[in-house]
């Protein structure tokens, strides 16, 4: 399949204005094999298998909606250090608030806030995009197969030596200077 027949991302709109106040919805999102494929290549990962998203959206005050959902899923991506497919679980609680009195920061520089799980009350909100976000979020960074250690990579000139922990520390060379200045104080540098 080319990647202009690829099949769309299904999308689980809901419009949260017209959703009756006070009642919470329930959600299960269980994608086709296709689906997991278009979703593994916009994600760049090898594999994505048994991806799961369920919950309920939740009122939250007057206008405020929460999702508390749970995320499974089984990825598949190199390993960092042999590029070996490394296979992993993801089983992840989900929270995401979102919230009418927000507003979208419109300045060039913007302070991170603590609460990095709620976010502006939009028109409609596409669980597929949740889903997705949260796979994203929850990816390992540096997948490893089973006993690699991270690669030691060392870059030297030809015939250099390697420069050692020791000598990159910032006081490592003053031992050795007061050792030197100790010895000359006691006159045993002198003959």
């Amino acid at each position: 399949m080319t990647e202009q027949n690829q099949p769309p991302l299904p999308q689980e709109i809901l419009r949260l204005a017209e959703l009756p106040k006070g009642a919470e919805r329930s959600f299960e999102i269980v994608p086709e094999t296709a689906v997991l494929r278009t979703i593994a290549r916009e994600l760049d990962i090898s594999g994505l298998r048994k991806l799961r998203f369920e919950g309920k959206l939740l009122p939250e005050g007057k206008r405020d909606w929460r999702i508390e959902a749970k995320l499974g899923a089984t990825v598949t991506q190199p390993c960092v250090v042999t590029l070996e497919p490394v296979t992993t679980r993801i089983d992840a609680p989900i929270l995401r608030r979102y919230l009418s009195e927000m507003r979208d920061p419109d300045l060039e520089e913007v302070e991170m806030p603590e609460d990095d799980l709620s976010e502006p009350l939009p028109a409609t909100l596409d669980l597929i995009e949740v889903m997705i976000e949260a796979l994203a979020l929850h990816l390992p960074l540096y997948p490893r197969a089973d006993g690699q250690e991270p690669a030691q990579i060392e870059a030297i000139p030809p015939g250099a030596e390697p420069i050692s922990e020791e000598a990159v520390k910032p006081f490592a060379g003053l031992a050795g200077l007061r050792d030197k200045l100790g010895n000359a104080d006691s006159g045993e540098g002198e003959k």
